[in-house]
């Protein structure tokens, strides 16, 4: 796909930065020059992630801080939209969540990775994926979020800690509604 870009003086986007935005979320795209130079650019979520909506995204976002959760977020190589988050088992060792979301999100449930966590540890899928959705909890694009998907990760990492100190994978407590 093929994007056209307006060029755009850094003083006109001070001058007009509301009216700016407006535009680049109707889908207009703008190469910032500076001093003659081209230095920087403002285009619309829909070039990264065609096809996640865009009101999906800040949906997300702002159900994330509602509920003061910590997170980073980052596009991957494969142009993915992930959620970093930093968490810590239950002995204080820090763990790296991410939440990541694959292309046709919402309705292609979310993949997520916990870091460091053993090699060995069960309920993982080949690529280290935390095994969250399943058939008893499924993932349902209308109902379930990022929030919610990093809920069952807490939960995932509470069965992790007690699997390190008992060697059984606990029960399963509660599914995700």
């Amino acid at each position: 796909m093929h994007y056209q870009f307006a060029l755009l003086s850094v003083t006109e986007l001070r001058n007009g930065p509301g009216e700016i935005l407006d535009r680049v979320m109707r889908g207009e795209s703008f190469v910032i020059e500076r001093n003659g130079r081209r230095t920087a650019c403002l285009v619309p979520l829909s070039v990264f992630f065609p096809d996640i909506p865009p009101t999906r995204i800040a949906d997300e976002i702002e159900e994330l801080e509602d509920h003061q959760e910590e997170q980073r977020i980052t596009i991957t190589e494969d142009r993915e939209l992930a959620f970093r988050f930093p968490l810590k088992l239950a002995d204080e060792t820090p763990v790296d969540l991410t939440v990541m979301l694959p292309h046709g999100y919402p309705n292609s449930c979310p993949r997520v990775y916990a870091s460091p966590i053993r090699e060995d540890a069960p309920h993982r899928w080949k690529d280290g994926a935390l095994c969250m959705y399943g058939v008893m909890s499924g993932w349902n694009p209308g109902k379930h979020t990022v929030f919610s998907t990093l809920e069952l990760a807490r939960q995932w990492l509470r069965h992790y800690d007690q699997w390190q100190q008992t060697g059984q994978w606990p029960t399963l407590e509660g599914s995700i509604e």
